[in-house]
């Protein structure tokens, strides 16, 4: 069961199933992996925005996921929507136990505005998950709040992306979603992977869509598939990138708000 690249989840429930840990298992399914989960808040949410959060016990993030460490095992880590400092120490503490490469992704706003990340547990991701993350894929609010640096266009996505590598990350991967238009690049994405080696950038036309509900959670979770699976990171990282991008120009249209992407076009075959 290895070779399907075991994914180990720790995130929050979307009732709606466009993002969090409904995202992310249909991306590791879609993908050919296999997802567990350890669900640290159950949200009220569908595509017009969150309207309740009920964090989960610490206690019972760390006993699912060491239910799911001591018995299926994991090849990596994918963590999302954390909310507090006392989850983040938690899941710090489960990084180490587990021994295995993490991809965190910083949830700290839903798409519709919902803060999901206080500032006391900013610090502790900063001090206790940056640095044992084999790969951070902030965007670029979430690069500011990390790094305190202004990040507006593309050169500043790479400075905060060296900051973040000088805080310990293994690599990280820059989404530059946010800042069409400030650099000259309008109607573009540019994504930058950056580790100590080198960058790799993407760059595509930007869709127009209202349906773009849980791309980071999605884009994250394809990269924590495919290093499961045994790509390198920028292998992991390319495929990642065209599935969310397909994801996107499928999405179902469902919702009157900001609607979910059709993570199982793989499975149908649709291109």
């Amino acid at each position: 069961m290895t070779s399907l690249g075991r994914v180990l989840i720790i995130a929050g429930s979307d009732s709606g199933g466009g993002a969090g840990i409904q995202a992310d298992i249909k991306t590791v399914t879609a993908l050919g992996g296999y997802a567990a989960t350890a669900i640290t808040a159950i949200t009220v949410q569908n595509t017009l925005g969150v309207s309740a959060i009920h964090p989960v016990d610490p206690a019972v993030v760390e006993a699912q996921a060491r239910a799911v460490l001591d018995d299926i095992g994991a090849d990596i880590i994918k963590t999302g929507m954390l909310g507090d400092a006392e989850m983040v120490r938690t899941v710090a503490r489960l990084l180490t136990h587990a021994g295995v490469p993490a991809v965190v992704d910083p949830v700290m706003v839903a798409k519709g505005g919902a803060q999901l990340l206080d500032g006391v547990a900013l610090a502790m991701v900063r001090e206790l998950l940056v640095p044992r993350t084999a790969l951070l894929t902030p965007n670029a609010p979430e690069a500011e709040a990390l790094t305190g640096l202004v990040v507006e266009t593309t050169d500043d996505l790479r400075r905060a992306g060296e900051e973040l590598l000088t805080m310990g990350a293994g690599a990280v991967l820059m989404k530059g979603g946010h800042i069409e238009g400030r650099d000259g690049q309008e109607g573009r994405v540019t994504d930058v992977l950056m580790t100590p080696y080198g960058e790799t950038v993407f760059e595509g036309e930007r869709i127009e869509s209202r349906h773009t509900h849980g791309t980071g959670c999605t884009l994250a979770s394809a990269c924590a598939v495919g290093l499961a699976q045994g790509l390198s990171l920028e292998a992991a990282a390319a495929r990642a990138w065209d599935y969310v991008h397909q994801a996107i120009l499928q999405a179902p249209g469902f919702g009157a708000g900001h609607g979910p992407l059709d993570h199982g076009w793989p499975l149908r075959g649709r291109r």
